[in-house]
Parts: C-alpha cells; sequence; structure tokens
C-alpha cells in the first residue's frame, strides 16, 4: 500500500467525508417510510444509474474481470445487500443511535476476521483504540436503554447487519484495489439491487406509490450517503487496511446521533454525548498509533 504523505492525507480526507455523508443513512432511511428490504433496493438502483452516468461521462473503459476477483465482487455486493436489508428494517425498531452503533459492531468482526484469515496483526494501541471507540459506543446505546427506547427485536436486526458489514469491508480491501472505483461501485450496486428486488417480489412488499417525501429521501439515501459516501470510503479501503476503517466508521453512530437531534426530533442524554467523546478518542488512538503488522 502507497505511504506517501501526499497519498496518506488524499486518504485521510476521503475517509473522513465519506464517514459524514454515510451518517445521514439512518435519516433518509428514516425519512422514507418504506419497508427496510425497499429503501435498500431503490437506494443501490438509483446508486447504479447515477454510477453508470459517471461511468459514461468518464468514457472509461469495461473492467477485465478475472474469474477470482469477479467472485470477490460477487460475494461483496451480497453482504452489503444483506447489511442493507437487516439495517434498515432495523430502523423501524429503534432509534437512528443505537441501530447506527449497533450495525457499526463491525470493527470487531473485521478485526477478528483479519487476524483468522489474512493473518494481519493489530498492535496494542489498535486494540486499545478499538476498546474505547466499542465502549464509547455502548454509552450511546446506554442512553437509549436509559431513556426507555427498546431495541430488542431492531438491535438483533442492526447485530446481523454488522456482521454482514464486516463481510463487505473484508472482501472489499482484498478486491477493490483491483477494480476501478466507480465500477467496483457500480458493479456491487447493481448485483445488491437485483438481490434486494428478489427479497422484496418474495416477501410482497409494494414497489411503487410513493409521495414526493419519499422519493426525495430515497434519492438523498442514493446519491449523497451511498454513491458520495461509498465512494469516498472504498478509496481508502484500497490504501488503508479494513480493520483501520472499520474503526473509524464508528464516527458515523457519533455524527447521525447529533444530527438526529435536529433533523429526528431525537434527544442527546449526557450519556451518549459522553460514549461520542470515548469514540472519536479511541478512532484517534487507531489512526495516530495502531499499527497493523
Amino acid at each position: 500500500m502507497p505511504h506517501t504523505r501526499s497519498v496518506s492525507r488524499a486518504t485521510y480526507l476521503s475517509l473522513a467525508a465519506g464517514v459524514f455523508f454515510i451518517s445521514f443513512s439512518a435519516l433518509f432511511t428514516k425519512w422514507t417510510g418504506v419497508p427496510g428490504p425497499v429503501s435498500a433496493f431503490y437506494r443501490l438502483l438509483i446508486s447504479t444509474a447515477a454510477l453508470l452516468l459517471i461511468q459514461a461521462a468518464r468514457r472509461a473503459p469495461e473492467p477485465q474481470l478475472p474469474r477470482r476477483v469477479l467472485g470477490g465482487v460477487v460475494l461483496a455486493a451480497l453482504f452489503f445487500a444483506a447489511d442493507l436489508a437487516f439495517w434498515n428494517t432495523s430502523l423501524s425498531n429503534t432509534s437512528a443511535a443505537s441501530a447506527t452503533f449497533l450495525g457499526n459492531t463491525a470493527p470487531v468482526w473485521v478485526a477478528l476476521g483479519a487476524w483468522l484469515l489474512f493473518r494481519e496483526r493489530p498492535g496494542r494501541a489498535f486494540w486499545i483504540g478499538l476498546g474505547l471507540a466499542v465502549a464509547g459506543s455502548v454509552l450511546i446505546v446506554g442512553g437509549d436503554l436509559s431513556a426507555g427506547v427498546g431495541f430488542r427485536e431492531g438491535g438483533f436486526l442492526a447485530l446481523l447487519a454488522g456482521l454482514a458489514y464486516a463481510g463487505y469491508l473484508l472482501t472489499t480491501q482484498h478486491t477493490r484495489a483491483r477494480i476501478d472505483n466507480v465500477w467496483y461501485l457500480a458493479i456491487t450496486s447493481a448485483l445488491g439491487a437485483l438481490a434486494l428486488l428478489g427479497l422484496s417480489v418474495s416477501r410482497g412488499l409494494a414497489l411503487w406509490g410513493f409521495g414526493a417525501q419519499t422519493w426525495l429521501a430515497l434519492l438523498g439515501l442514493a446519491l449523497i450517503t451511498h454513491v458520495a459516501g461509498w465512494l469516498a470510503i472504498n478509496f481508502a479501503l484500497a490504501h488503508l487496511p479494513a480493520s483501520l476503517v472499520s474503526v473509524t466508521l464508528l464516527g458515523q453512530p457519533v455524527l447521525t446521533a447529533l444530527l438526529a437531534v435536529p433533523l429526528l426530533g431525537e434527544d442527546l442524554l449526557a450519556l451518549q454525548a459522553a460514549g461520542g467523546a470515548c469514540v472519536l478518542g479511541g478512532i484517534l488512538v487507531v489512526n495516530r498509533w495502531g499499527k497493523t503488522t
């Protein structure tokens, strides 16, 4: 992986931008007011169309994918589709802050997966930073518990989303560098949309007849959260270990909790504010001192 100062700066700026954009995901999803698989399907369908338009403007040649790389792309698409289906549905059963944290338990699974599957060896600072970030996120959820916000069903679905999210990050780390970023996101979005369409149809969910607010929220979900957010994050994943990126993504629940106060009318308790500070401290430790060998 490149380690020049200019590349590192661009990579970290891209990762920070990606975290900011995906922090709107819970808000847009709640505003759609449609079942989780349906909002996930349109998120990926609209994103695919936008990404193909970008590719047409760039006049970039279609990628020639070896079978092994194609298999990784398909697997990443299925992981991401599962993540969205579980997580979008969880938002109907718990707060945006809790669903976002539980869906972002991926750092734990990514670190274990990278250790077991790819023999990556995170240093002591990484585990300290991860511990701080996870502890802070637990405080964010604890704020919901103290306020009486239940999340039994929603929490379980969000945890399943976290596992799928980890699978996507690990697969992308070892696939994205071999294919153009825009093409990678376009292909995984298209394949994910097909999977989610099948899920929505099999469950008999309505796919049209929505109001203007729903369509505007779906556009925001696709263009801001998915296209802008994941192009930025996938760029970072081509240059940084998935374990480091996944911990940095724990900044998403903090930003989502802050945004949910004025935009969704959710309360931010002192316990959750303390948790947010702990998460940000953990991210700083991982990015400043945590190294993977």
